[in-house]
């Protein structure tokens, strides 16, 4: 069979084009690889200027503010038996937290460098996490809220790496992470820190009372936390005691 010039012409166009969408498609394929890298290796300012505050804090002693500070204000107000506020600043609790022995291994992965942020309303978690040698940044964005029974849930909003919005897988996996864990181990339900992993893992409200006995032995009280006010580099906490 002999093709003339014009169909010749016809498929040589058909096969052009058929080259042009192929390479435009791994052009397309290519260019959003490169984006989702970006938005997953992406550092937020705020954390990496943190990051030195914090490395900068690791070659002073333990810091003061915890046991200079923030448990002698909650020992002495305790014992009065009245309701008062706590206030927690953002740097202080961050010179602590860089006090603790990091980075920390967990299920294969390596965490580092956490640093708490207190903006209006939310309070928000920052860390590196090291997965096979590739650095991410994860950030939680959580706001505590108690309902009209004074039940807490800590009401986890929204979760990201680097500056990837995850929040729906991540939810997802923490609740089967949570009931794997629960059905596995034996675990104290009425220990207040399964009831904070409850909340943040599988969004279960808790009673906010806490005996403060077993950070002051001598000091056999129950607090309750009333309400929890979030600003600026500042979470305010109003304790009432529990007979």
């Amino acid at each position: 069979m002999i093709m003339n010039n014009k169909d010749t012409n016809t498929n040589l166009k058909a096969r052009q084009k058929k080259k042009f969408k192929k390479r435009y498609w791994l052009l397309l394929d290519l260019a959003l690889a490169i984006v989702v890298l970006g938005l997953l290796f992406y550092k937020p300012a705020r954390y990496r200027l943190s990051y030195t505050i914090q490395a900068d804090n690791r070659q002073k002693e333990v810091s003061p503010y915890l046991t200079n500070e923030l448990l002698p204000e909650l020992y002495n107000n305790a014992q009065h038996d009245e309701p008062f506020d706590l206030e927690i600043f953002q740097k202080g609790i961050n010179e602590t937290i860089a006090q603790l022995k990091w980075p920390q291994e967990s299920e294969g992965v390596t965490l580092s460098a956490p640093t708490v942020f207190f903006v209006p309303d939310n309070i928000v978690l920052m860390g590196t996490a090291n997965i096979k040698g590739a650095e991410l940044v994860v950030t939680i964005v959580a706001k505590p809220t108690l309902n009209e029974k004074g039940l807490l849930n800590l009401n986890v909003q929204k979760v990201k790496i680097g500056a990837m919005n995850i929040t729906p897988l991540a939810k997802l996996l923490a609740k089967r992470m949570y009931s794997e864990r629960i059905a596995s181990v034996p675990v104290d339900i009425e220990d207040l820190r399964t009831k904070i992993a409850a909340s943040l893992l599988n969004e279960e409200s808790f009673e906010p009372v806490f005996n403060i006995n077993g950070i002051f032995e001598d000091l056999d009280k129950k607090l309750r936390v009333e309400k929890i006010t979030i600003a600026q580099k500042k979470l305010t906490i109003r304790l009432v005691p529990v007979s």
